[in-house]
């Protein structure tokens, strides 16, 4: 196995993970709308926000201090989305580098 494909690999499970990260705080987010005051009590809520607390403290330590902390869930979307955009590129630069090299 060459060390591009294994590149490639680690791109594409860190994709998927972030994809999976950024879908269970869109539906944090659906859920808190729907939900409302009683969003507590729901199992599915309580176990995206397993998800999304984890997620808001990393971004609360990497954000600077004036950053509010009503801000955070919008910063760690925008900072999840980034990080999408970056797989996105690696991603598609180490399959045309593997295409190139097939031919």
């Amino acid at each position: 196995m060459d060390t591009l494909d294994i590149g490639l690999r680690a791109v594409i499970v860190l994709k998927g993970l972030n994809e999976i990260v950024l879908l269970t705080l869109i539906g944090q987010a659906a859920l808190y709308l729907l939900a409302g005051s009683r969003r507590h009590g729901n199992l599915i809520y309580g176990a995206f926000n397993q998800v999304g607390a984890r997620v808001f403290r990393l971004f609360r330590y990497v954000t600077p201090r004036f950053v509010p902390d009503r801000h955070l869930p919008f910063v760690a979307f925008l900072g999840l989305l980034l990080v999408e955009l970056v797989l996105i590129i690696a991603k598609i630069s180490l399959v045309a580098e593997t295409m190139l090299r097939a031919q």
